[in-house]
């Protein structure tokens, strides 16, 4: 609980500090929060981070406009435990996104996990909401399936999207599609009501999401209440997809498709603010959950730029990620399952699970940003790099308090076979017999 108190307490600070700067500024209210998270987007994918297409010119302009961090870290190379961190604030072996089955390599995917995100963690939106805020999730929840774990029991006050990324199309009568949700009732169904043709890649969820944020947008700043908008759009998960005005437009094939209408449909947000005059009383940061999933490349996965590996994995290039902040204003312009699915590094990367945790591969990123030469074990580098971290790392273990963890319990009954609003659909499928197993990642 000291834990939940101390996450408590920097999130509030946070919230303190931005009150006090637009107060200081002569603002009547608290800034409003756009928080716009891509799912599996890589640190190389944008053109202010050297992509050479140079195809996400809103993107790059956002970046000149406010302040781009080229070191910025994901909490994990996964979807669910990092989108919990950073929504919690808490690591995820604080706030229960890990399993202590195998060696905790999973990304959430089944439908048939039984775990989520605890009542015990505060979410960012519960705390907004004390501050006076609505908030809004677009698109993808990823914090379990099951009613109790809803984003709108945590704090949202609305929900357009998916508790889970738009896999399948699957066969109603052995798994069903993932629900699509308005709020408290589900709306359709991924490859049903909302179609994706997994030949062509054409869809039009990107659209779709970015109206519902649009709409939020226009219909807050007319209540004249500040708002935190999270638009965790996956246009550039596997299996990717476009609309068709975008299909066929980019050099780099289907995925950077995907790309660039995400970068346009940032350019109309921004353009959004602006034109309600919200700009100088909105912070809006874009970040990805984790690097490019390499095992989908190059066709239906991104770039990690110069960095190793990408997704799944702890090298650089599955944990550093794309990240802008923009608050015109107040930031100064110009601020700045293989191991390794696609890459083979000898005496680096590996098939099978190695254990480093008492001599961790460590790298010399200045000299070696690929990640290929890792310090000699013997090297005084390396000694003296060693006895800096092992302090560090001790005094987080003393200090550690681990969740319960949410992802080591699967059961075939728990999936979104009849969810609220199935009735009106006519779409509610009986579930099987419950019957409760360890889950097994495959690796």
């Amino acid at each position: 609980m000291r834990a939940v108190a101390a996450a408590t307490k920097g999130w509030r600070l946070l919230l303190v500090l931005s009150t006090a700067g637009i107060a200081a500024a002569g603002a009547r209210q608290p800034p409003n929060i756009l928080v716009l998270l891509m799912d599996d987007m890589g640190w190389g994918d944008l053109g202010v981070y050297g992509e050479p297409s140079r195809e996400t010119p809103n993107l790059d302009q956002m970046a000149a406009e406010g302040m781009l961090f080229p070191n910025f870290y994901s909490a994990n190379p996964l979807c669910s435990p990092s989108r919990a961190a950073l929504l919690t604030g808490r690591l995820p072996i604080r706030n229960g996104f890990y399993t202590t089955n195998a060696h905790a390599r999973n990304a959430y995917t089944p439908q048939e996990v039984v775990g989520g995100i605890p009542d015990s963690e505060l979410l960012l939106p519960e705390l907004l909401k004390e501050a006076g805020y609505t908030s809004k999730i677009v698109g993808k929840w990823h914090l379990g399936h099951r009613p109790q774990f809803h984003p709108l029991k945590h704090g949202f006050d609305e929900w357009f999207g998916s508790p889970n990324c738009h896999f399948g199309p699957y066969d109603n009568r052995a798994r069903p599609n993932i629900p699509v949700y308005r709020d408290w009732e589900m709306v359709g169904r991924f490859y049903e009501e909302f179609p994706i043709n997994l030949k062509t890649g054409e869809a039009n969820l990107t659209q779709i999401y970015l109206e519902e944020a649009l709409d939020f947008i226009r219909r807050q700043q007319a209540r004249q209440r500040p708002f935190f908008l999270y638009w965790a759009i996956d246009a550039t998960h596997a299996p990717v997809y476009a609309s068709r005005s975008f299909l066929g437009t980019s050099r780099r094939g289907r995925y950077g498709d995907a790309v660039r209408e995400i970068d346009d449909s940032v350019g109309r947000i921004l353009r959004l603010l602006r034109e309600l005059r919200l700009g100088e009383n909105t912070f809006v940061f874009f970040t990805s959950d984790n690097g490019a999933a390499l095992i989908s490349a190059p066709e239906q996965g991104g770039s990690n730029g110069p960095f190793l590996c990408g997704k799944q994995t702890t090298f650089e290039g599955g944990m550093r990620v794309p990240a802008i902040a923009w608050w015109p204003g107040h930031i100064p312009a110009g601020q700045g399952i293989d191991f390794c699915p696609g890459q083979n590094v000898s005496g680096v990367t590996t098939h099978t699970q190695e254990e480093h945790t008492k001599l961790p591969l460590m790298f010399h990123l200045g000299r070696d940003p690929g990640e290929r030469y890792p310090l000699s074990f013997g090297s005084a580098e390396y000694q003296d790099a060693l006895g800096r971290i092992t302090p560090a790392v001790q005094q987080h273990q003393e200090a550690l308090v681990p969740g319960q963890p949410q992802l080591n319990v699967c059961n075939q009954a728990v999936m979104n076979w009849a969810p609220p609003g199935c009735e009106k659909l006519g779409k509610c499928l009986r579930p099987p017999e419950s019957v409760p197993e360890k889950c097994s990642w495959l690796h």
